[in-house]
This record gives C-alpha cells, structure tokens and sequence, in this order.
C-alpha cells in the first residue's frame, strides 16, 4: 500500500455515492479543477499511465488518488468537497509529513509549509505570506481595522485568534503547561519561548553584537540599543521609551496607576516584576546564588551587583571625580556630594539628607526604633549593617586587613579611618577654620567648638558636654561620691 495518498472508501460507498451521475455544475468544476492541477503537476516525458497507475519520480504523486472502478488517475478534488467534509476523511496526504488534509487546497498551502513558498505578498511592506487569509490578518494592522472586540473590556484585536488568548487574561485560563517544571501559559508562542530557557536555544542572532535570544521580541527590543532608536514617546513628557510596554509601564508614573496587588499585605506596584520581587519578602525565596561565597538574592540584579564585590568591578564612574562605583545608584548619591542636594528632609527636625534611605534611619532616631537585635547580648540596632558590625565583637572576626601593617578590623569604614594614618589624609575640613580631620566624627566634635554646642548633659548636675567621652568623664565624679 502506498505511504502517499490513500483513497479508502467501502465499495458500497463508492457504488452508492460515487458513481451517482454528476450534475452539470459538478462537471464544470471538476473539469476546471482538473486542468489547473494537470498545468500545475505536468509528468516527465517518460511518464506512463498502465492500468490505472503512474509511473513518476515526482515526490509528489502520491497527492494523486487512485480509483479501482475507471482506468485513470484522479485528483483528489474530483471528490466533490463536500462529500469529503461530510464522511470525515482527509483525502490528501503530504509524503513528508503524516498529516491528513480535507482538499487539494488545503494541500497546497501545506506543501508552501516545506518548500517555503511564500505567494501572497503585502502591498504595504511587501511581507509575504503563504495563504490569502493571513495576508487578510496582517494587512489590518496598516488599515487599523480591529473587528474582534473583547466583551470583558472593549480592547479590539485583529483577528479572532488574538482575541481569544486576550481573554484568558480575564478568565484565568492558562492551558499550555511546561513539560519541564509545569509553568502554565495561555498561548502556545508564550510557551515555545519559555521552553528555549530549558533547552537554551537561543534561534535570534543580533547582526550587530552576535548576542543571542530566545524571542524576536527580546532581539528587536536589543537591536534598539544599537541603533539609539526610541519610538515610544510619552504625551505627558515626551520621553521616549524602546517598547511599547516600557512606555505602558512609564504612564503609570504619571496616571499613579499600581495594578499589580500583593494577595498578602495588599501593597501595590506599578509593574509585575517589583510584585514578583516584593513577593519573595514574604515568601523567603532568593533563588539567585553567588557561585563565589553561596549568597542568595531576591533578583538577578542584585545577584550582579553583589558579584562585582568579588571581581571588584566597578563599571560606574562619577564625572566630577572619576570615582567608581559598583551601582548606578550608589553613584547617583555620591553625586549629590559634588552638588550639595539633599532633597530627603526629616518632617521632626528639617534635618535634609542625600538620600531616602539616610532619611529612614534618621527618624529612626526620633521614634526610638531599633529593629535590628543582637542575638547574644540583645543589644538593638537601628541599622542592619550596625548589627553586622556588631556581631563581630562576639564571634572575634575581622575580615578587613590593611595592606600596608596587616592590622585587621571589624569594619571596612573603620579600616578606611586607619589607612589615613598611613597616606596622612585628611578630607574633612572645617568650614570654619579651615582644620582638617581624618574622620567626620572628629570634624563634627570639633564644629562644636565654634557652634558652643554641648549635646551631652549629666543627669545628676545638667552640667552639659560637646562629646559623649567628656560626660562619662565627668559622671564617674559622682559615682566616686556615692560610693564613699
């Protein structure tokens, strides 16, 4: 039996249906459709017809059908399509691929599938296609026409198609689930993508960089980088944006719109990536890891931040100065140094700092805050990396060394105040005086001298001090006094 096409009809079908005498109209279009197949499938000259069957090197010939009732070979459009679609049989089969199509036009654009034939092309862009429906599809997007409307949200789409995956958004749906660790998505495209990260195929090639990508989405929004280009403009602003969805997510700035809610505190965000971050606070999850030291992250990109400590780039650099820093945010503050701005001020004291963070410790002062406690001794601190430091004192370690007396510390700030008791800096300066320290504590004890300030009072006497040590000093008179 042959691997092409199979004609498998029962006799009794064949006697009661197929040799019915045909209309008139029936004829014509056999007739017609006989003859552009034979213009299209012309045989070589060697070709012969014995007995009902075709002798051809054409890979191809199996498309044609068989009859054992009439000594001639048919094209599967000789079955009118109608009766095909009605006994549910697939006349044609492509020898390349097992799969079963209802009628010889079916059949050609399928076989544009392998020879990849691409015949209808659009007068707009000159993108071409294999049939004239998806020519229909795509030229809509030049004309704007949008006849699938969303009942949920009026949002219109192109074709049906893009309306239905749109709708699972509304219902939930996610019906294509990955093999691999059982991720759900609602299209088959979101799926295939999401696959090649398991497999690490990477089908899109920047011509520029060589750099590779699992999507044509993710490549185009790359190519951008190369060629500047920022279509995306925002009305309220005008800043432009390299993909429609960052402009989408910009907007929101402006609209304060933050659709994306947290099912456990309720806080809300305006893009999904911060929810999906926010979400591993309460989750515990950090499933970035240093290969380094073994240190777990919430994200990819404090992953990166953190690896530059271990290979001390510092990829940032300050224009005034040409420090370098290993974040562009860490820049960012040290650059108000340069300008003086300090746009974060406390709502107790009016006391301004260069950054939020800063501010927040700050006030952590006026409310008496101290979340952060030492699990030996229970001493609280204000600040996470106060307690690190502490700990410290307990467990004995010093991990910061100075290069040039090998004398270790608990701290990087205070092996930095060291190392100026080898080069002799001194970068505070009084604004004053103009005597410089080697430390701001030293600066700020000494600014005192000008201000008259004495923060420091005895609770005993109210005698009041400029320095903490200078207190102590003076408390132990009256400790000395009770004592006798």
């Amino acid at each position: 039996m042959s691997a092409g096409i199979i004609f498998e009809e029962t006799v009794s079908y064949v006697e009661e249906n197929l040799m019915k005498p045909l209309s008139v109209k029936q004829e014509e279009i056999i007739k017609d459709e006989t003859l552009d197949f034979q213009e299209n499938q012309r045989q070589p000259e060697n070709s012969e017809l014995l007995h009902g069957t075709v002798q051809t090197n054409d890979p191809y010939s199996d498309m044609l059908v068989h009859s054992e009732f009439t000594n001639y070979v048919s094209c599967g459009s000789e079955l009118p399509q109608t009766h095909t679609a009605h006994i549910g049989r697939k006349t044609f089969q492509y020898p390349e691929r097992v799969e079963c199509l209802r009628t010889d036009a079916s059949l050609g654009m399928h076989r544009r599938v392998h020879i990849g034939e691409k015949m209808f092309a659009c007068s707009e862009c000159e993108k071409c296609f294999r049939g004239k429906r998806e020519l229909t599809v795509h030229e809509r997007i030049h004309t704007g026409g949008k006849l699938f409307v969303c009942s949920e949200c009026e949002k219109c789409f192109i074709s049906k198609s893009h309306l239905t995956v749109h709708e699972r958004i509304h219902t939930g749906e996610k019906p294509f689930a990955c093999s691999e660790c059982e991720k759900c998505f609602i299209s088959k495209g979101h799926l295939t993508v999401h696959e090649r990260i398991h497999t690490g195929e990477k089908l899109f090639a920047c011509s520029e960089c060589e750099k590779c990508f699992i999507s044509k989405g993710k490549l185009t929004k790359h190519e951008s980088i190369h060629t500047g280009e920022k279509p995306f403009a925002c009305s309220e602003c005008e800043k432009c944006f390299i993909s429609k969805g960052k402009l989408t997510e910009h907007e929101r700035v402006h609209t304060g719109e933050k659709p994306f809610a947290c099912s456990e505190c309720g806080k809300c965000y305006r893009i999904k990536c911060e929810l999906t971050l926010h979400g591993r606070i309460h989750t515990g999850e950090n499933p970035f890891a240093c290969s380094e030291c073994e240190k777990c992250f919430r994200s990819k990109g404090k992953l990166t931040e953190h690896e530059r400590i271990h290979t001390g780039e510092k990829p940032f650099a300050c224009s005034e100065c040409e420090k370098c820093f290993i974040t562009k945010e860490r820049r960012t503050e040290h650059e108000k140094i340069h300008t003086g701005a300090k746009p974060y001020a406390c709502s107790e004291c009016e006391k301004c700092f260069r950054t939020k963070g800063n501010l927040t410790e700050h006030e952590k002062i006026h409310t008496g805050e101290r979340p952060f406690p030492c699990t030996e001794c229970e001493k609280c601190f204000r600040r996470k990396n106060e307690l690190t430091a502490h700990k410290r004192i307990h467990t004995g370690e010093k991990p910061f060394a100075c290069p040039e007396c090998g004398k270790c510390f608990g701290t990087k700030c205070d092996l930095t105040v060291h190392e100026r008791s080898h080069t002799g800096e001194k970068p505070f300066a009084c604004p004053e005086c103009g005597k410089c320290f080697g430390t701001k504590r030293d600066l700020t004890v000494h600014e005192r001298i000008h201000t008259g300030e004495k923060p420091f009072a005895c609770s005993e006497c109210e005698k009041c001090f400029s320095t903490k040590g200078n207190l102590t000093k003076h408390e132990r008179i009256h400790s000395s006094i009770h004592s006798h």
